[in-house]
């Protein structure tokens, strides 16, 4: 076939698939671009989970990790209530488990509701309040589809659209890679890799949403990010990192909370 009909149907197919797989973040409504079915992400990512929880070892102390799963249980139904009420067709099957790893204070959601926490994140937290900020922040990158987004663009620059779906049967291992990558999730023992700048903010709205729909106070998200900014770490310039500085993420979620008030108090009444 002469070239120049083949980069018109290199052309076409990848129109096809910008068209195809267009969807909408919810609350923000930004469209975004996600190729991959969720049955396959769902697949992808309980087998993934697995497999990173096998790596590390899991924390016995039953307050801690009962609290993790029963905010996790309270976000989770206000997710379930936000994707019924906006018409969203999505299915989750949720697992909240705590990592014991005092050194990480960090957590991560998969796609599909496989939520994953560390401790070394709780004292930030305070109590289950704090624990509903981060809660409502990794459950809404689940539902903001911010994975298979990342996926999508990394397979179609990787593979290309026409080798995207075989690519995912032929080549397990790199598909897996680029898969944990995509997900915030590194594959040697479960180590969290940063989203986008703009992801993370839509999750940090989306987030004050759940968690003010579950039943906790969206106001101590501040408090939150305040608690981290003061850690001591050490931090890159914002232009260098992909998470944005303290100091805006802070004044951002500042500028949303009158929208997660909103929901808060209607739960309250």
């Amino acid at each position: 076939m002469p070239d120049k009909i083949m980069h018109r149907l290199l052309i076409l197919s990848l129109l096809t698939a910008l068209l195809c797989g267009c969807a909408t973040v919810p609350v923000t409504n930004r469209r975004q671009l996600t190729l991959i079915p969720a049955a396959q992400m769902h697949a992808l990512s309980f087998q993934q989970y697995d497999e990173a929880l096998g790596n590390v070892k899991l924390s016995t102390q039953a307050r801690q990790v009962g609290q993790i799963r029963r905010v996790g249980k309270h976000v989770a139904q206000a997710a379930e209530s936000f994707v019924a009420e906006n018409g969203m067709n999505m299915k989750f099957d949720w697992t909240f488990n705590l990592i014991e790893d005092d050194s990480q204070a960090n957590a991560w959601a998969m796609p599909g509701g496989r939520v994953a926490f560390y401790t070394g994140i709780l004292p930030y937290c305070q109590d289950e309040t704090g624990i509903a900020v981060v809660m409502g922040h990794e459950v809404a990158h689940a539902l903001a589809k911010h994975s298979n987004e990342r996926m999508s663009g990394a397979l179609l620059t990787q593979l290309g659209h026409a080798a995207l779906t075989e690519a995912i049967k032929s080549e397990p291992e790199r598909t897996r890679q680029i898969f944990m990558a995509a997900a915030g999730v590194g594959v040697q023992l479960g180590y969290v890799l940063p989203f986008s700048r703009l992801q993370e903010s839509e999750a940090d709205r989306i987030g004050l949403i759940l968690m003010a729909k579950a039943g906790y106070d969206p106001r101590a998200a501040s408090g939150f990010w305040q608690r981290m900014a003061t850690s001591g770490k050490q931090k890159p310039p914002e232009l260098l990192s992909t998470h944005p500085a303290d100091s805006r993420r802070i004044r951002d979620i500042e500028h949303h909370l009158p929208e997660a008030l909103s929901y808060y108090r209607r739960r309250a009444n």
